[in-house]
């Protein structure tokens, strides 16, 4: 059977919905010019609930992996010491950009597929002799599906010592999850464009409180590009200090309105129920989860097939059977997991369609009838709770 609409349910880049395709499909305009002035001071100051910050949110036409970088050199002064907590491969890329950088890189390893143990960091602070300038995590470890306790751990650092920088990295949950600076003491929060906030590749976001505007100041490690002083001094002329990605500006915009139609807090609670109710289907289907319930992530969920025959299979059958896209793993775990994506302008029955696919293969595959038994406890779980 063909089908004819494609479904993508990695865990980026995510499906843009028509109505902001619409909108940066719009005529060009100067990115020099009062127009593109209007757009961007729109722009910074529409994300700020999504990111929960007091500050308007900085925009960088570039990856998510340029404001990984950023956050360090606006950060950390070259002698400095800091630490990393490293639970999957972004976690490592933000190790691999620290010592491409630092020589006074602490890493705290974290077991792929387990949230961090704030008890056990702090204790692992406390450990270290030597003053510490900053802490960089992961929000949502995208590789592990693993959903950090930011919001304890950034208070639990606050408490061990006030002075330390919390840095965090939140490309593949910013959009899904409930955040605030001040309240998760976070000073500076990174994402990208193309996962919760459903828009293409190429912007980059930065959030950050006025103790982190006033450590942007007092860096010496060398950045240009990077160097988010210079943002923040375009932004408050509505601009930016390199050439913008204008559509993608436009479709910052479209995205911020699609949004409060719907409502801020029922965007988080959508991401939430299908979370649950995915999990309980593929629990279901006698597939086993990566990550506990507790700890899982609202935009992407892992889980094992029985073996490396299997996790090929069922990949390739859900892309060329039934035209959907899932991922892989990462690092050690490729070969090992799959993971579906349900980030963005993502409706439960989107995610009905890969459940119901799995049934159709598992039951081919293996040899048993699943048929319904995803789709029921998906359903289910849907019912009570949206």
């Amino acid at each position: 059977m063909h089908y004819h609409h494609s479904l993508l349910l990695t865990p980026g880049p995510t499906p843009v919905p028509d109505h902001i395709m619409k909108e940066i499909q719009s005529p060009m305009v100067g990115h020099r010019s009062s127009d593109f002035e209007e757009i961007a001071e729109e722009a910074f100051h529409g994300l700020k609930p999504i990111f929960g910050s007091q500050n308007d949110v900085l925009i960088l036409t570039s990856s998510g992996t340029s404001v990984l970088e950023a956050s360090m050199l606006n950060i950390v002064n070259p002698d400095d010491h800091f630490v990393i907590i490293v639970s999957g491969a972004f976690g490592n890329r933000f190790k691999q950009i620290a010592q491409t950088y630092y020589k006074n890189v602490h890493i705290y390893d974290v077991e792929w597929g387990k949230a961090v143990n704030v008890e056990e960091f702090i204790s692992y602070l406390k450990s270290l002799n030597v003053t510490i300038t900053a802490v960089f995590s992961q929000f949502c470890e995208t590789s592990t599906t693993v959903l950090h306790p930011i919001h304890d751990l950034g208070n639990a650092i606050h408490h061990f010592n006030s002075d330390i920088f919390f840095v965090v990295d939140g490309v593949s949950c910013i959009g899904a999850v409930d955040v605030d600076l001040a309240k998760d003491k976070i000073d500076v929060l990174v994402s990208g464009s193309q996962k919760a906030i459903m828009l293409p590749p190429g912007l980059a976001f930065v959030a950050y409180n006025q103790r982190a505007k006033n450590r942007f100041q007092q860096v010496t490690t060398p950045r240009f590009y990077l160097d988010l002083n210079k943002y923040i001094t375009s932004q408050a002329a509505h601009s930016t200090p390199f050439t913008p990605n204008v559509a993608l500006f436009r479709g910052v915009n479209a995205y911020v309105e699609s949004v409060k139609t719907e409502g801020f807090n029922h965007v988080i609670e959508r991401h939430y129920a299908i979370r649950n109710a995915l999990r309980q289907a593929l629990k279901a289907l006698n597939l086993d989860l990566l990550v506990n319930d507790h700890d899982a992530s609202p935009t992407v969920t892992a889980f094992i097939p029985k073996d490396k025959e299997e996790v090929n299979h069922i990949k390739n059958e859900l892309k060329q059977r039934f035209n959907i896209t899932i991922a892989g793993g990462q690092g050690h775990l490729k070969g090992h997991i799959l993971r579906i994506g349900h980030m963005g302008q993502i409706s439960p029955f989107d995610i009905l369609s890969v459940v119901a696919a799995l049934e159709i293969i598992l039951s081919d595959y293996r040899q048993v009838n699943l048929i319904g038994q995803g789709t029921a406890k998906f359903t289910e779980v849907i019912h009570n709770e949206i």
